[in-house]
């Protein structure tokens, strides 16, 4: 009976030390993130598509989002560029397999490309003083649905990383504020892919 219960006690320290290992192992894939990850193809956002494309490098971050009206964009709206650094926090008490994470942004931009006046007016261009195709710094100002650094200086996430590589976000608020931590989202967007 004893060595049944020595057995039994065994294999259930075996499998806690592998589960262990294997949380520790995908927290730090996700805080040494390196390389390139894309949308494999534009993302619809119902009347839109969206293409997502992130950088990681020793701990810093970039990401370049253009959308557009096609699910080619060949019709853009406006790109969006961040650059900063992000910190992997404990595991997602919502989302299994996912961290919760905060992507902070030391700088943001944003190219208006298009010149539908409609559309300007629609994503509340009209007051950032954009010009077609040249990118404005709105780290001081923000713009539209993107506020300033100082008002918002990071982005409260999720961040998954799966066993073939593919990295998912969480899915952002139709007010894309992600500016605290009772805004973090509750599911997550499809995978960004390396490249």
């Amino acid at each position: 009976m004893k060595k049944l219960f020595l057995a039994a006690g065994l294999m259930v320290a075996i499998v806690l030390a592998f589960s262990f290992t294997k949380t520790t192992d995908n927290k730090a894939a996700l805080e040494k993130l390196s390389g390139t990850y894309a949308d494999p193809a534009p993302y619809n956002y119902g009347k839109a598509w969206g293409k997502r494309v992130f950088t990681f490098d020793k701990g810093k971050w970039t990401l370049l989002f253009t959308l557009g009206l096609d699910p080619e964009l060949k019709m853009q709206i406006f790109t969006f560029r961040t650059a900063g650094t992000y910190k992997v926090l404990d595991k997602s008490k919502i989302v299994d397999k996912t961290y919760n994470a905060v992507f902070y942004e030391d700088k943001k931009w944003v190219t208006l490309k298009t010149d539908d006046a409609n559309l300007i007016q629609a994503f509340g261009f009209a007051a950032c003083s954009l010009t077609k195709d040249v990118e404005k710094d709105i780290s001081i100002t923000g713009c539209s649905a993107w506020q300033s650094v100082a008002n918002c200086p990071g982005d409260y996430d999720l961040l998954s990383l799966d066993k073939d590589g593919k990295l998912y976000f969480g899915e952002r608020p139709a007010d894309n504020n992600m500016c605290s931590p009772e805004k973090r989202p509750t599911k997550l967007t499809p995978a960004v892919v390396k490249k």
